[in-house]
């Protein structure tokens, strides 16, 4: 029952070319990058990230998300660059990905501690099903045999700003990627533009404890409108405790989709601990709170940042909530 779920879902979007959600991730507030190419360059150092994520345990065939990025400035952090890749998988269907960020980034005030940077990013994006892994009670449906897979060129655009004490962002995916030959890969889900818009600020309580709330609104214009609310608490600079709220906002009409969705989604726990000023561990779990609330053990995530300042200055600078301190 539970593989044939998840099966039936794969076969659906690629049948119907219907609203494809990007891989699903909970810790998107500590790299930007993973959402926004204009963050690029934001922390001004060489900065690394990884994440692994387990979504819905217990259910076969559930997403495996895996990705892996690295970014940092030139021209005196008037530019940002970086590079990511990553990997899904969702039952039958699977998604490898690499993309190029390039962010110009402006300077907002004379120190350069606000900044107003606009991104984009250029990639390649594998998209694959494998025929082996579907199965269907209607005898007359031709599936697929083997394993289809294609290689599209994919883009992406942001624009970001961020100052001391607040950030916000807009961005849009998927510009490329949905003008794949839909007609010699129709098995193959159809990819989507997605739309980002998040925004966060940082209030200081005391001269050991820092509360920082956040939002992210996602859409693809196809599925339900997406609403994360995140709250955290910043313990003497090396404890990040809190968490989110996942569910379903109706922003505008969507007559196409079931009228039985529920709104709930998920409600996340994280913990992210500076192990030292240039090491950041984290993880999150996702507790079920929507329909696979019986069926799932809820989602793990892993995620593991480093940054690397320039030479002659290690030691000098704190860099474990950002610089500037949003991040």
């Amino acid at each position: 029952m539970k593989r044939g779920l998840i099966l039936m879902v794969c076969l659906l979007l690629g049948r119907l070319a219907s609203a494809q959600q990007d891989a699903q991730f909970s810790q998107y507030m500590f790299n930007g990058i993973y959402i926004n190419p204009a963050y690029a360059g934001y922390k001004e150092v060489l900065n690394l990230h990884g994440y692994y994520r387990a979504q819905w345990t217990g259910v076969e065939g559930a997403p495996r998300s895996f990705s892996i990025a690295g970014d940092g400035v030139i021209n005196d952090g008037n530019v940002g660059l970086a590079l990511q890749i990553a990997s899904d998988k969702l039952g039958a269907q699977s998604t490898q990905s690499v993309y190029a960020s390039y962010a110009y980034r402006i300077r907002m005030n004379e120190d350069g501690t606000a900044r107003l940077a606009f991104g984009i990013s250029g990639g390649l994006v594998q998209l694959g099903i494998n025929g082996a892994l579907l199965s269907t009670q209607d005898p007359e449906l031709d599936m697929p045999g083997g394993t289809q897979s294609t290689v599209v060129p994919d883009a992406r655009a942001g624009v970001f700003y961020a100052d001391e004490r607040f950030y916000a962002g807009f961005s849009v995916d998927n510009l490329l990627s949905p003008h794949m030959n839909k007609e010699r890969y129709i098995y193959i889900p159809q990819p989507r533009p997605h739309y980002y818009f998040t925004a966060g600020m940082l209030f200081p309580i005391s001269e050991q404890i820092q509360f920082k709330p956040s939002f992210l609104l996602k859409d693809d214009r196809g599925g339900p409108t997406s609403l994360d609310l995140n709250a955290f608490i910043l313990f003497q600079d090396k404890i990040w405790l809190g968490g989110s709220y996942r569910s379903r906002v109706d922003l505008y009409s969507k007559d196409y989709l079931q009228k039985t969705l529920m709104n709930r989604n998920a409600a996340v726990a994280a913990v992210e601990i500076f192990p030292t000023p240039n090491l950041r561990v984290g993880y999150a779990y996702d507790f079920s709170i929507g329909p696979l609330e019986t069926y799932s053990h809820g989602s793990h995530e892993l995620s593991i940042g480093f940054t690397f300042p320039p030479a002659g200055e290690w030691g000098k600078k704190d860099y474990r909530v950002g610089c500037p301190k949003v991040f």
